[in-house]
């Protein structure tokens, strides 16, 4: 079995992303034209496994596609960038996931998304081999795939105990329930909750965005909390730190949260402390948002160092508390030789 540095569990679709809707969405069969279209490879977990090989990651995906022409996409794209796809799930029932964007001129999105076979994913689509296999599990779409998210604990509960660390990013819940009985028992072996601002407050029932972190950090995870313009906060139940987002020139903002994840998560296994594999998420988010699509912009590790370390405002945030001081020069990720035996599950 391949050892990896990464696997990431959750959902992989197409996304025909539209855009910019210079004005209100009209019904009554009327025909509104836009400036750009694309079909592009979508789902968190697909744009931060994607982000997070494209940092030097050995990357594993553990998900579920249809039997069809958006399931060869999907595997393809991967693939295509260096994410291992060996254990990705061909449903032969169910069709692919498959999400439409509909973007507008001030930067918000609708998103529309046909679940398909993501109701049936579940624990048996992650081999306890591939979990052992992995230094760190990272899953996402929490909501999306509620046979999972029911599981997702005796997973973390697994990676742990053979020496994993393991992150969460719940993503929106479409119900908008963010039912605690499901989510706060994963919680507890979650090692970093990577929520947007406006996930952490449905989910804490805070609305300032210090009190939400503080209010979940308290149920286990470190949580790191992207913040759009105003950068990102981390508060690990005794330490906050903060840092400011990065200035560019956006062209497509989707996916911007799922390279942070991929961001941070690389940083972390590279041995950087909080600050800075806050200030390295942060570069891989902004940076991501420079061409259409989610994968399309996203940087190298050295693109993403040079950019946190460049940053005017880099390492300036406030911090409480304490911690051991950031790792000035990352280390190396360690390097294990591929083996031919890594199985395939399609």
């Amino acid at each position: 079995m391949t050892s990896f540095d990464l696997l990431v569990v959750g959902d992989a679709n197409p996304d025909v992303v539209v855009g910019p809707l210079r004005g209100p969405l009209e019904f009554g069969q009327r025909e509104q034209l836009v400036e750009h279209a694309g079909l592009v490879l979508g789902g968190s977990a697909a744009i931060m496994a994607c982000g997070a090989a494209r940092l030097g990651l050995r990357v594993a995906f553990a998900g579920r596609v249809g039997d069809d022409p958006a399931g060869a996409f999907v595997r393809e794209e991967l693939a295509r960038r260096g994410v291992d796809v060996g254990f990705l799930v061909t449903d032969p029932v169910r069709p692919t996931a498959l999400t439409t964007v509909v973007t507008t001129g001030d930067g918000d999105r609708a998103i529309l998304t046909a679940q398909g076979c993501l109701t049936a994913t579940g624990p048996e689509d992650v081999p306890r081999e591939l979990i052992r296999a992995s230094r760190h599990v990272h899953a996402a779409s929490f909501f999306l795939m509620p046979r999972l998210a029911r599981a997702l604990a005796a997973v973390f509960v697994l990676a742990r105990e053979n020496g994993a660390t393991t992150s969460l990013d719940t993503n929106d819940d479409p119900a908008g329930r963010w039912d605690a009985e499901l989510l706060h028992p994963v919680m507890k072996f979650t090692d970093f909750l990577l929520p947007n601002a406006a996930e952490a407050a449905a989910m804490s029932g805070r609305g300032d965005l210090l009190t939400a972190a503080a209010v979940l950090a308290g149920r286990g995870p470190t949580v790191v909390v992207k913040d759009g313009a105003d950068g990102a906060l981390a508060h690990t139940g005794t330490r906050t730190v903060r840092v400011p987002a990065m200035t560019v020139d956006a062209v497509d903002t989707i996916g911007a949260g799922d390279s942070f994840d991929a961001g941070f998560v690389a940083a972390t296994l590279r041995g950087l402390g909080l600050r800075s594999a806050l200030e390295v998420a942060a570069a891989c988010g902004s940076l991501s948002t420079r061409a259409h699509g989610g994968t399309a912009a996203q940087p190298t590790w050295d693109e993403a160092l040079a950019a946190a370390r460049a940053a005017p405002e880099a390492g300036a945030g406030p911090t409480s508390g304490t911690d051991a001081p950031d790792t000035a020069e990352p280390p190396a990720v360690p390097r294990t030789p591929r083996t031919s035996d890594t199985r395939s599950r399609s």
